[in-house]
């Protein structure tokens, strides 16, 4: 969260700010951890493994595609810009802080072969959701506004509909196969713990059904 309220600080536009899927998933995986502290405070069964590996895979698909296509100028879809120290430290902690520490949280604390092979197409209804959600939100702003279309990728005045389906069914495919690589290394991760501690971030509860 502390990376969000950076950004938020930095940003004069939160109306943009909270259209980008990085601070979607970042707030959504605060709300996970949270959700599952109180839980195990209170003695109540652990979060389903569908919601938290959904949380899960959302951060890492921030992370990966940060690093792997916004911040790389080969990617064609490049988002290198100047940034002020505040919003340097805001991305790095939104970008490869916290997706380090879901992954480190998943791995470390808690007990693996929770996820199902069905979870996979699942959890992609969040991502496909976004897709509309920010053709629309584009289509309802001026052209020329700045940040009419929240990345490079989802640009409709470069691309195109018919670029952004093909861009869509592309990063779709990519994150489906992420989803399928979590699910795999689920299942033949070590258990790195002792005893399964009654509330882990991805242990199976009364929603797993």
């Amino acid at each position: 969260m502390t990376g969000i309220v950076l950004d938020t600080i930095a940003s004069h536009d939160p109306g943009r700010l909270f259209s980008y899927f990085t601070i979607q998933s970042n707030i959504l995986l605060a709300v996970v951890f949270a959700w599952s502290a109180h839980r195990s405070w209170t003695g109540r069964p652990a979060l389903s493994p569908r919601i938290t590996g959904a949380a899960l895979l959302y951060i890492c698909i921030t992370g990966l595609v940060f690093h792997f296509v916004l911040s790389n100028d080969s990617s064609g879809f490049s988002m290198t810009s100047h940034r002020t120290p505040l919003e340097t430290v805001a991305s790095q902690l939104l970008h490869t802080a916290t997706p380090l520490a879901a992954v480190l949280d998943w791995l470390v604390l808690t007990a693996p072969g929770a996820f199902l092979l069905r979870y996979a197409w699942q959890w992609l209804a969040y991502p496909f959701l976004y897709l509309p959600f920010a053709l629309i939100r584009g289509a309802l702003l001026a052209t020329g506004t700045n940040g009419r279309y929240p990345y490079p990728f989802l640009d409709v005045d470069l691309h195109g509909y018919a670029g952004i389906a093909t861009n869509a069914l592309v990063f779709g495919l990519a994150f489906y196969v992420l989803a399928l690589a979590l699910v795999l290394l689920d299942r033949i991760r070590p258990h790195l713990r002792g005893p399964r501690r009654q509330n882990s971030s991805t242990g199976a509860g009364p929603l797993d059904a």
